[in-house]
């Protein structure tokens, strides 16, 4: 069970490795702490840490921390239940090349031509009807970040 996540100021990250750590720290349900002077965050930064679709995932009601449901070298899937028969998904690319990731319903514990609403967390856009799996090509070291609502 991950406790806490640390967004610090170390080592300089990209903006898409700080969307991957901020988006597992919501699934994981963990308290956050921000380890650098807040009042000094550049604009990119205080953007992702103050995205109110990711943070209502962490404080989502039902309080089910996600976990990893599929895994391929660095290629991951990790989905979290959430209040509202609403799902949380993260595709995340890890490896050091741009990929495709997917997560197919099976992988998601969905039944076959189940229809939902796909929500992306990053985008604050909505995909309407969608059915068999959710696919995105990714950047290194990137994520997606989904809320599935059945339609």
């Amino acid at each position: 069970m991950i406790t806490r996540i640390l967004i610090c100021t170390h080592r300089k990250l990209e903006t898409e490795e700080y969307r991957a750590h901020f988006s597992i720290w919501a699934l994981a349900k963990a308290p956050l702490l921000i380890g650098c002077d807040i009042r000094a965050l550049d604009d990119t930064t205080k953007e992702l840490l103050s995205n109110s679709e990711v943070i209502a995932v962490n404080q989502d009601k039902l309080g089910v921390q996600g976990k990893k449901v599929k895994s391929n070298d660095d290629l991951e899937v990790w989905a979290s239940p959430l209040s509202g028969n609403r799902l949380a998904v993260f595709l995340w690319n890890r490896s050091s090349s741009k990929a495709m990731v997917t997560a197919a319903w099976s992988d998601l514990d969905l039944e076959p031509g189940t229809l939902v609403d796909v929500r992306d967390l990053w985008l604050h856009s909505t995909q309407s009807s969608v059915s068999g799996d959710i696919s995105a090509e990714l950047e290194s070291h990137a994520c997606k970040m989904y809320i599935l609502t059945p339609s």
